[in-house]
């Protein structure tokens, strides 16, 4: 793992973008994990595709659970749109955006069971039989 990722001139970029939490003063509890910590096992974690629970916290500093919480929290936060939007003004600052090749990814999926219909359904539960005579 000595091919670091998160460089300190790519910290001081993303810092600024991650929520600071305060501390409690009362019962302050645990103290909480750097977010830097958190970060490079967030990153380590996309780039090798190694499960949460296989997180080295030794070469870390962060367990995978606090790795996945960390994730969560920023996302709840909008911190990674936050930094595509940061990324993309970046690049068309410097003239480096081409759109001209750009996809558009899409899924498609059956619809199981027929979908979901634009009105309620009629009931199937037990009833009269119709007459026949």
């Amino acid at each position: 793992m000595s091919d670091a990722v998160l460089t300190d001139e790519l910290w001081s970029r993303l810092e600024p973008l991650i929520p600071v939490r305060q501390r409690r003063f009362r019962y302050p509890g645990r103290a909480r994990t750097s977010d830097r910590a958190a970060l490079e096992g967030i990153l380590f974690a996309a780039r090798t595709g190694v499960s949460w629970n296989a997180l080295p916290t030794a070469a870390f500093g962060a367990s995978g659970a606090t790795c996945w919480r960390r994730l969560k929290e920023w996302h709840e936060a909008g911190v990674w749109q936050q930094l595509h939007e940061l990324l993309l003004a970046e690049l068309r600052a410097a003239s480096r955006l081409d759109l001209s090749a750009a996809i558009v990814d899409s899924s498609h999926l059956r619809a199981l069971k027929g979908g979901t219909s634009p009105v309620p359904a009629r009931s199937t539960g037990a009833s009269w039989a119709a007459s026949t005579t």
